[in-house]
């Protein structure tokens, strides 16, 4: 065996290639360390790992769901189709390139309370889709549900995730326009099953209301355009009525003339605006956050289907009510 001398050479003068071995070892080992991580981090493929929650989809077990997420394309607005983190949601699939970029698909959802008869629908490539928008300020997040095809199927994402495409559905329509066509049953518009009461001075009122409302102010104001007389009478309302509405968003109605809230009994929580007390009659919905207000106090009863984050539509409503009908 030859003696090694303190340079690290051999004493016979050849270079010891130990530790050279030694280093390209563990190179190696941190190498497939590395690719080992990435494999956990990313899945196959540097495929994106994310994780969902369970929501109600009562019928994403369904042989149509099973076959629609093998129908579905492995790539979407440039994101490659991600693995979910078990537990892993029946119905589900996402696309995705990172935490802030995703696009997310669950079949077999409920209709959203959304649907109703007063809803604004968009056709795209023959299935017909409900867009619900995030209210949240700032956010660009929307869902969009197929309101013809069972089962039904709902798509969620933002601006950024489809890089400001007009819709976040255009890349899965071959699979879900392959599900059966079955038109669903809207919800009935909002207060068309009030049955009517005095109407006191309502013609006044109904008159006197603005074809817009703003909701909130700067850069988060909503713009709500008051719904023409052919699409409120193709929803169930009369004169009575007045609707406005804003793309994605839930509509804003008044009706002038109903009977009294069979929920409101003497000592109920009231909110006080000017003059006026109003009785939230509040609706708990999947989905939605709209609310049913009455108008206490005055010669007519008058009812106010309000999304909460409209809730600020309520001063200047309460302001025309005292203008136009007269205190009892």
């Amino acid at each position: 065996m030859s003696a090694v001398n303190n340079a690290g050479r051999p004493a016979n003068g050849g270079i010891n290639k130990t530790p050279m071995i030694i280093a390209l070892v563990l190179s190696i080992v941190l190498v497939l360390a590395v690719l080992f991580g990435a494999r956990i981090l990313l899945g196959p493929a540097g495929q994106q790992q994310i994780a969902m929650s369970g929501l109600p989809a009562p019928d994403a077990e369904s042989a149509e769901c099973a076959a629609l997420l093998e129908d579905l394309p492995g790539e979407a607005f440039g994101h490659t189709r991600a693995e979910i983190m078990d537990p892993v949601p029946p119905g589900a699939a996402a696309w995705s390139t990172s935490d802030l970029e995703r696009v997310t698909l669950r079949c077999g959802v409920d209709m959203p309370f959304q649907y109703t008869e007063l809803a604004e629908t968009v056709e795209v490539d023959g299935t017909t889709w409900l867009p619900v928008a995030d209210v949240t300020a700032g956010s660009s997040l929307q869902t969009w549900y197929s309101v013809d095809r069972f089962p039904v199927v709902a798509v969620t994402a933002d601006d950024v995730s489809t890089g400001n495409a007009d819709n976040p559905v255009a890349p899965f329509t071959d699979a879900v326009g392959a599900l059966e066509q079955r038109g669903g049953e809207p919800f009935p518009a909002p207060l068309s099953q009030l049955a009517s009461g005095d109407a006191g001075s309502c013609g006044e009122l109904i008159d006197a209301l603005p074809t817009t409302i703003q909701v909130g102010s700067g850069d988060d104001a909503i713009t709500y355009g008051i719904i023409d007389g052919p699409a409120m009478a193709a929803a169930g309302y009369g004169e009575d009525t007045v609707a406005w509405k804003s793309a994605g968003l839930e509509p804003i109605v008044i009706r002038c003339g109903v009977q009294p809230s069979e929920n409101y009994e003497a000592g109920a929580m009231l909110q006080q605006i000017n003059d006026t007390p109003w009785f939230e009659d509040t609706i708990l919905a999947t989905g939605t956050t709209s609310s049913t207000w009455y108008a206490l106090g005055r010669e007519a009863d008058i009812a106010v289907s309000l999304p909460q984050y409209a809730g600020g539509a309520l001063v200047q409503i309460t302001e025309l009510i005292e203008d136009n009908v007269p205190a009892s």
